[in-house]
């Protein structure tokens, strides 16, 4: 992908990710202003989900992703992290696999970075491993929760074609 800047970056990577909920039929909502602490909502039928999203990095067969937000303010920089009485999940997009993982901020909570897994480790090692094959955005999703089918909201693409 050619060099983008980090606000692109993360118009990318929140338009892939609004576009894998829409294609498991799920509403997506984005707020009206800037400067919250989620990039965008998903309704999954009983809950909303609060979602910031992240543009994942990979380094070998590791992708990368910043959990810290940075702003610049009159003292400074300040770096702050997320915790989960402000957002439900990180999820992020991989230019390099192409794909969407959603994690649930109880894992990822005041931490600086995220690492998920693509293939094994050289020393053979799998205990506090993250594989992002288990972090995919509907695998966790469905994981964590949509634990049936029968969760998915309501609404589906001939009924969005009828409102028009």
């Amino acid at each position: 992908m050619l060099d983008l800047t980090p606000s692109q970056k993360g118009a990318v990577a929140e338009t892939e990710i609004a576009t894998a909920a829409i294609r498991m039929n799920l509403l997506v909502l984005r707020p009206v202003a800037e400067g919250g602490r989620y990039d965008l909502a998903i309704d999954i039928g009983e809950k909303i989900l609060r979602v910031q999203c992240k543009w994942a990095s990979r380094n070998g067969d590791v992708l990368t992703i910043n959990c810290e937000t940075s702003r610049h303010t009159p003292n400074g920089y300040l770096r702050t992290r997320y915790s989960a009485s402000e957002v439900d999940a990180i999820a992020a997009y991989s230019p390099d696999s192409d794909r969407c993982y959603v994690i649930p901020i109880e894992e990822a909570e005041h931490m600086s970075t995220i690492s998920l897994r693509l293939a094994p480790t050289r020393n053979n090692q799998a205990l506090r491993i993250r594989w992002a094959r288990e972090y995919e955005f509907e695998t966790s999703l469905r994981r964590r929760w949509l634990q049936a089918a029968d969760d998915l909201p309501i609404t589906r693409p001939a009924e969005l074609r009828a409102i028009r």
